[in-house]
């Protein structure tokens, strides 16, 4: 029996070498090591056989030209590994840098996306084709996983870019780039138009250039843009410091920070020393908590979520075909284009044309703008506008398989609505309701189909927010929830499923963190502070700014009906913040929809300042909270919520609840998610068991630990 082999070799008459990769055990190419083994047995027979080849095709098999690291294998490394982990990485590293100086040309024929190790086994080829107009992308997303590429990827592009263009159309954002893109950034080498032309233009060109080579290995080659050495460029350096911290509002991220390390230390030596260097930034960043965080929480939890781990099984896929969306304000608008963009036919509905034809128009911006951009031709923008139709006639939503409400947070005119538009639409229609907070439950007894009617909560803008909230009630039947979860799916959502109740998961965790940094405010912390350590945190917006874009009206609202729900049950539910909620109302300033909160507006909405009257008329008082004690207490708040869902059947899984924290309510991603966070604290779940408790005696039992944390830190266990 022959040896596993990941590579196919295959050599023509006219002396090039075919390599196809082609793992036997997995559906993409990974760099596992089995590549590990066969790239390197693969490069020292072309190295042996050198005399007889004329130049090396690699190409893949797969879908997708190569898929990058094995994320299980990197995520299970460890602190004590590291010396292993440098060794293996380098001789990773070394097999590519044999390849590209073979001293025959090798071309890299892309015929499907090649993102992280895959674009790097391409950049250590000297010319690289791709497909036009494919799906295919190009691109170094390790920082979004919290590492930097491994395999050469920061030396090559800084080689072949310049540091500059390196880290900001590559390295730091982790940009995946379609095919006319990556020629363009200078990854890409040319494009053909049919995947059946690339191994014969990739042939073509080694027959074109015998003695092709990398740039950087011919004498004199000179880094474009320059380096460090460079008087000039040397300014350049010294503000990339400040143009990081800058993009990361000092969020303590590790890999932006030791990606442009890498970069700017490696232009200085020579290629292998550069590799060296990039190799030591590589397992710092691999052996992290910070990576093995962001891994579990933006990939593998994602992966579970999207794998419909949460959709009852035992039922068909289901497409929608017509959409009724009631309600055209700004939610109700772009759920239409959302929807329409998707393919489904619209009707979108208010109580006057005029507000109709306004949400629609929301739809004709968002396309105009992506013509202007070259991202959309006028044929799909007028087909998706063909597809919404505007009207106040409810005859017109006749026929529609789904019903998407969207209108004020009223649980009588919601009942109204669903009592008119049950009697037009399809039998067995999904009824889904957008409210944010009111009781799925509650909300059904409105209709006569209440295994129908299921909670469907968007996130504004609803056109760039990613998740997706469904909320099942007490009596949404499972043919329903694996309907919504399909439509999620339909639409480019991603969905997370919980059970119902009040505020649901997400409203309910992020109207803790809200709350509390309102309780900080008014126990002293100066405003200022408050902002800079949420961001500092990790958090996208500070708590104050994301205080006004929630609106303090609508949480007074909230509140109220929590608190009187609260008082039914015997249960505790004030909190300090509320006092500062109150004040800020009498004050007149809810926040930005009246453009005066805790920041000054300008006629457009655009935030201006820090309202200078908040030190003045807020009520506060004059504790003195360690900043490292704000940040926490934000985390923590959120984290012990989030258990106490999970404890209440609110969550059904751990990983709805870390990617419904990140991409819903904005949860820092370093930590992986609100209960990946308590996973990865340091010291584990019973360490974070021990902050929270110190945190309960200094600053109230909200910080208590539920039992359910408790158990998981007396036994050992983790939220998995």
């Amino acid at each position: 029996m022959s040896e596993q082999t990941a590579i196919r070799w295959e050599k023509g008459d006219d002396g090039i070498v075919v390599l196809t990769l082609d793992d036997p055990g997995q559906s993409a190419n990974t760099m596992n090591d089995l590549y590990q083994k066969t790239m390197q047995h693969t490069v020292t027979r072309i190295e042996a056989e050198k005399g007889a080849i004329r130049g090396v095709v690699i190409t893949s098999a797969k879908k997708t030209f190569f898929a990058g690291g094995d994320l299980r294998d990197l995520s299970a490394a460890r602190p004590d590994d590291a010396a292993r982990l440098f060794d293996e990485a380098a001789a990773a590293k070394n097999t590519l840098r044999r390849l590209e100086t073979l001293g025959r040309p090798v071309v890299a024929a892309l015929n499907g996306s090649a993102l992280g190790g895959g674009l790097e086994i391409a950049l250590a080829c000297h010319h690289r084709i791709a497909v036009a107009g494919s799906n295919a992308r190009f691109g170094l997303p390790e920082v979004t996983l919290g590492l930097l590429p491994g395999a050469g990827g920061i030396v090559r592009t800084v080689r072949m870019l310049g540091i500059e263009k390196a880290l900001h159309s590559l390295l730091l954002q982790g940009q995946r780039l379609a095919p006319a893109a990556a020629v363009e950034v200078g990854i890409v080498d040319e494009l053909v138009e049919d995947p059946e032309q690339l191994l014969e233009r990739a042939k073509a060109w080694i027959r074109q250039h015998p003695d092709a080579g990398q740039p950087w290995d011919t004498p004199g080659y000179a880094i474009p843009g320059g380096t460090p050495a460079n008087p000039s460029f040397a300014a350049v350096v010294q503000t990339l410091p400040s143009v990081l911290r800058k993009q990361l509002r000092g969020a303590p991220y590790l890999a932006p920070r030791n990606i442009v390390a890498a970069a700017v230390e490696g232009t200085q030596v020579d290629v292998d020393t550069a590799l060296r260097i990039e190799n030591r930034y590589f397992v710092d960043l691999l052996t992290s908590q910070m990576a093995k965080n962001m891994i579990q929480g933006t990939f593998f939890d994602m992966q579970t979520v999207a794998g419909g781990h949460s959709r009852p099984g035992g039922h068909p896929t289901w497409n929608a075909r017509k959409v009724a969306v009631v309600g055209a304000g700004m939610m109700g608008a772009g759920i239409a284009y959302c929807c329409a963009r998707a393919g489904l036919e619209v009707v979108l509905k208010d109580v006057t044309l005029e507000a109709a034809e306004v949400g629609k128009a929301y739809s004709a911006k968002i396309v105009d703008k992506a013509v202007t951009r070259g991202q959309l031709d006028t044929a799909t923008r007028d087909a998706v506008l063909d597809r919404i139709t505007a009207t106040t006639t409810v005859a017109d939503c006749a026929g529609a398989d789904l019903v998407i409400e969207a209108v004020f947070e009223n649980p009588d005119l919601k009942a109204a609505v669903f009592a008119e538009l049950e009697l037009v639409v399809a039998d067995g229609a999904v009824l889904g309701s957008n409210t944010s907070t009111l009781p799925i439950t509650g909300l059904a007894e409105a209709v006569s189909a209440q295994e129908n009617f299921i909670g469907l909560h968007f996130f504004s803008p609803v056109d760039k927010m990613p998740l997706l909230e469904i909320i099942s009630g007490a009596r949404t039947s499972d043919a329903t929830l694996a309907k919504a979860f399909d439509l999620a799916l339909q639409i480019k959502k991603t969905p997370i499923v919980v059970n119902d109740s009040r505020g649901f998961f997400t409203s309910r965790v992020i109207g803790t963190r809200v709350l509390e940094g309102l309780a900080m405010l008014g126990e002293g912390v100066d405003p200022i502070s408050l902002e800079r350590a949420t961001t500092e945190a990790g958090y996208p917006v500070g708590v104050l700014q994301i205080s006004d874009e929630l609106n303090l009206q609508t949480m007074h609202k909230i509140r109220t009906e929590t608190l009187n729900a609260a008082a039914d049950t015997g249960a505790p539910a004030a909190h300090p913040g509320d006092t500062v909620i109150a004040a800020m109302l009498e004050l007149g300033r809810p926040g930005r929809a009246q453009r005066a909160g805790f920041f000054d507006y300008d006629e457009h909405g655009t935030r201006t300042r820090l309202w200078p009257g908040v030190r003045d008329h807020v009520p506060g008082g004059d504790a003195e909270v360690p900043f490292e004690d704000i940040k926490e207490r934000l985390l923590f708040v959120e984290a012990l919520e989030s258990v106490r869902c999970l404890e209440e059947g609110v969550l059904i899984s751990v990983a709805d609840a870390n990617v419904g924290s990140l991409l819903g309510i904005g949860y820092p991603t370093w930590t992986g998610g609100v209960l990946q966070y308590i996973n990865g604290y340091p010291g584990g779940v019973a360490a974070f068991a021990a902050r929270a408790e110190i945190l309960a005696k200094e600053y109230g039992d909200r910080f208590a630990p539920p039992a359910l944390l408790i158990e998981k830190a007396s036994t050992g266990s983790t939220f998995a």
